[in-house]
């Protein structure tokens, strides 16, 4: 079993079938066939079958996939490692990001590690916080940024900090800029959430009617918007209120386009996360990267939870915090 037999049983799996995995190995449909058939021939066992036309997992090929993806990423570390040794800071680095931390923070930090590194090919891509802890694991990103700690004992993962979470209305809304005692007092206000997906970890609806039912109260009116850009110009218009990061409308709070109402007993916060793979070669280009990206961080006016003087979270907002979320 090498690593070619590996990358090939998890290209036939992750493309669904060997026709696809042919196409992204740029190789023939029999080559790819002979080596799953080899592959199986050594360990004794199928790991695909055909089910109504379609290829699938096989018992033994389910329990083989993570194995299978922690030897590869193994292989690529030990390449990324030897190659390091000649070119320095160079090379490739992988960065994934949540869609919404891809904001003007992330600008900064790739415009100063462009500055500085110039000899790096840094690729970005974007997904949910759950597929990023899978890119991460698989060796296939290093460096990822994400919403609270991923549960893996593959994944190392490091507060950067915790944002505040804060109400955002219209300019023209009677409480814009104005202050109110309690949560409770907006509970007649429509909501404008992320709808609950599986692996995404962004301010939900759940985030919304979790902190009125802590305080005992229900049937919040909220809209599912499964877009920030959307939800942040429905605030805009006047039609409903959201629960954001500062981070998120900086730009509409500099031109007045969005306007915030403070609210006393409200000190939730959403931790944004470092994710590498525990264990896994960094590169001294990607050392910088990531110490750029805490340096970034570190700047920014909110601070972790408990620094700083703020107000440490109640009992009952951590636990909504630690809901397990993707």
């Amino acid at each position: 079993m090498d690593s070619d037999a590996l990358n090939t049983f998890l290209a036939v799996y992750r493309r669904g079938g060997v026709s696809n995995a042919a196409k992204a190995l740029h190789r023939s449909q029999p080559a790819i066939s002979r080596r799953i058939a080899l592959l199986e021939q050594e360990l004794g066992v199928p790991l695909f079958e055909r089910v109504a036309g379609r290829t699938r997992l096989s018992d033994a090929g389910r329990l083989m996939v993570p194995y299978a993806e922690r030897a590869v990423a193994a292989t690529l570390d030990a390449f990324n490692a030897v190659r390091s040794l000649a070119r320095q800071i160079a090379g490739p680095v992988s960065l994934a990001v949540v869609g919404t931390l891809a904001l003007g923070r992330l600008s900064a930090i790739l415009k100063r590690f462009a500055e500085d590194y110039p000899d790096v090919s840094l690729t970005l891509r974007t997904a949910t916080s759950a597929e990023i802890a899978d890119l991460i694991r698989r060796g296939e990103a290093t460096i990822g940024l994400r919403y609270q700690r991923a549960a893996s004992p593959d994944l190392d993962c490091e507060l950067l900090f915790a944002e505040p979470l804060q109400v955002m209305c219209a300019p023209g809304h009677p409480l814009a800029g104005r202050r109110v005692e309690n949560l409770a007092d907006l509970r007649h206000e429509r909501w404008i959430a992320f709808p609950e997906a599986p692996g995404r970890a962004e301010i939900a609806a759940s985030h919304v009617t979790a902190l009125f039912t802590t305080r005992g109260l229900n049937d919040i009116a909220w809209t599912p918007v499964d877009s920030l850009t959307a939800q942040k110009r429905l605030v805009e218009a006047g039609f409903g209120v959201a629960l954001l990061l500062e981070s998120h409308v900086a730009d509409e709070r500099r031109s007045s386009a969005i306007a915030t109402i403070r609210v006393g007993d409200l000190a939730a916060s959403h931790e944004i996360v470092a994710v590498t793979r525990h264990g896994g070669f960094l590169s001294a280009a990607s050392c910088r990267l990531l110490d750029i990206i805490r340096a970034e961080y570190k700047q920014t006016k909110f601070a972790p939870r408990g620094a700083g003087g703020r107000k440490p979270a109640s009992a009952q907002e951590r636990r909504i915090k630690r809901r397990p979320r993707g």
